[in-house]
């Protein structure tokens, strides 16, 4: 029988003997009947021996079993009151409080149930503070920039030329990707996007992902138009595909986003001139991909690994090397792992001599979640 955090027992192992707990509520009743059984049996043998009054004996009896009732029912009631409180505080917003765990019994597991979920709500309304904090901060910028330059318009400061037009339109384009981005992650957090899986060509569909990305940037010249799409032509982006036939068995629209956001943010913290490379090659298991993006910029540091796929997580370190790059809203890579996911794939930061890797294994056919 294995046991918990500070020596307790999971409470979801069954318990030897048969299923029968040494200090369950079952168990404890039962022996409160039998000590009760055994009070009243042994005065009324005194009674009998010593020829004392029947009804003395049964007074003694009854008082004796309500004391003993007593004791074992306040055992009972008392964390069922600690358990209402905390519930109560629950209820009200409080995740502070918490229920002791001082029992052996079904309340004690009860107790353990209650405290994790205290745990969970207070973890999620961390979350969403953090999240109403960072949509209010992502917001503000480009709100504050966009009503900047039309009140210059406005008052006269400045003409409505080209210029100040186009000004005004990247803000507005950086709002629209972020609420473009918002409605991606709600989508995928009530599980309204399915899968559309088929067989393709790895090669071409890759080249086609790295020409589009070069066609947006160097159309847009420094603007973006979209999230998934980067913002820099000096650097170089290189496809590596071996064999040259090999498949993939996915949602090529949702593979898209992946590859594109990762290109995006491999872009973002290259260094002058720099290169990214996408790679794909055939994984462990049978009919599975695995696709790598690396680059050549500082890299992410293993204490980070795990916060990198976080929501608004831009990181402390890493902030974007290339002219015109700007640290993004930090929910491209939370796409791209909620996207893995659906295929039932892994994504993480991988080991590299230089710059960042990006590591993306998606099953087969026979394994993918329909």
């Amino acid at each position: 029988m294995s046991e918990g955090p500070a020596g307790r027992r999971d409470p979801e192992e069954p318990w030897p003997w048969g299923g029968v707990r040494p200090f369950s509520i079952k168990t404890k009743l039962g022996a409160l009947v039998v000590v009760s059984v055994l009070i009243t049996t042994g005065l009324s043998v005194i009674a009998v021996h010593t020829k004392t009054e029947l009804r003395f004996i049964t007074v003694f009896s009854m008082i004796a079993t309500l004391l003993i009732t007593q004791f074992v029912a306040h055992s009972l009631t008392a964390p069922l009151d600690d358990m209402n409180a905390v519930a109560r505080s629950i209820s009200h917003g409080d995740y502070t409080r918490r229920v002791r765990e001082n029992r052996r019994d079904e309340l004690g597991d009860l107790a353990q149930t209650i405290n994790a979920m205290a745990d969970e709500l207070e973890a999620q309304d961390a979350q969403r503070k953090e999240l109403v904090a960072n949509v209010s901060h992502e917001l503000r910028t480009p709100i504050a920039g966009l009503r900047a330059v039309l009140e210059n318009i406005v008052d006269g400061v400045t003409r409505a030329d080209p210029e100040t037009m186009r000004t005004a339109l990247k803000q507005t384009e950086r709002l629209g990707r972020l609420v473009e981005t918002l409605l991606d992650l709600s989508r995928l957090d009530n599980g309204v996007v399915p899968l559309k899986k088929r067989r393709f060509e790895v090669w071409p569909y890759l080249s086609g992902v790295l020409k589009e990305a070069n066609m947006v940037a160097s159309a847009r010249g420094g603007m973006t138009s979209g999230s998934g799409s980067h913002t820099r032509t000096d650097v170089h982006l290189h496809l590596d595909v071996s064999p040259p036939e090999l498949t993939a068995h996915a949602d090529p629209e949702r593979i898209h986003q992946v590859v594109a956001n990762l290109i995006d943010n491999a872009v973002k913290h290259s260094p002058p001139h720099g290169r990214v490379t996408v790679r794909a090659r055939r994984g462990a298991q049978p009919d599975s991909l695995e696709l790598e993006v690396l680059d050549e910029g500082p890299g992410i540091p293993r204490n980070e690994w795990h916060r990198v796929f976080e929501r608004f997580n831009r990181g402390n370190v890493n902030r974007p090397h290339g002219p015109g790059s700007d640290g993004g809203t930090g929910l491209g890579l939370a796409i791209a792992r909620w996207a893995v996911d659906l295929h039932g794939g892994r994504i993480g930061v991988a080991e590299s001599e230089r710059g960042c890797r990006i590591l993306i294994t998606l099953p087969g056919a026979s394994s993918t979640p329909s």
